[in-house]
């Protein structure tokens, strides 16, 4: 089971939308192609066929990931407490370099201004429940690493 936020969903439920749209301009694509002759080397044809198989590929695994996925809840969170979703910005106590992260139930692809931890990585599990001005430890694959939290973003 996944855990995702209210925004995932959201943008999960949107991707799903914009491949519903595609698949009516695909089948006409290859019904114009088919139309063209020979289909053993009919380049447009085979391009839309494996656009087609991409497309249906990534709808049912939106469609499982919704299917299966647990949405957070974010009314009862304390506005000073690290949940899924949450925009952080850290400081590394040894270096004193600050970066935020988001922490994501998985890898969202979201294009944004931010490091995406998942909640099941060792600084997405020191981060769970963690609040600002706290220090969290983390196990991470280059040794541990103390991170404060400086302030919760979103």
């Amino acid at each position: 089971m996944e855990i995702i936020s209210p925004a995932d969903r959201s943008r999960m439920e949107q991707q799903l939308r914009d491949l519903y749209a595609q698949r009516p301009v695909i089948s006409a694509r290859i019904a114009d192609a088919r139309a063209n002759g020979d289909l053993k080397e009919n380049a447009d044809y085979h391009a839309a066929r494996e656009e087609q198989g991409l497309v249906e590929a990534k709808i049912r695994e939106l469609e499982q990931r919704l299917r299966s996925a647990q949405v957070a809840g974010d009314s009862s969170v304390p506005k000073d407490m690290v949940f899924l979703g949450a925009v952080v910005r850290l400081k590394d106590v040894a270096t004193g370099k600050s970066q935020t992260y988001k922490l994501v139930g998985n890898m969202t692809e979201d294009d944004t201004d931010h490091i995406e931890v998942t909640s099941s990585s060792p600084l997405g599990i020191a981060l769970m429940k963690a609040r600002v001005g706290e220090t969290v430890r983390a196990d991470l694959p280059r040794g541990e690493k103390r991170f404060e939290i400086v302030e919760i973003l979103e």
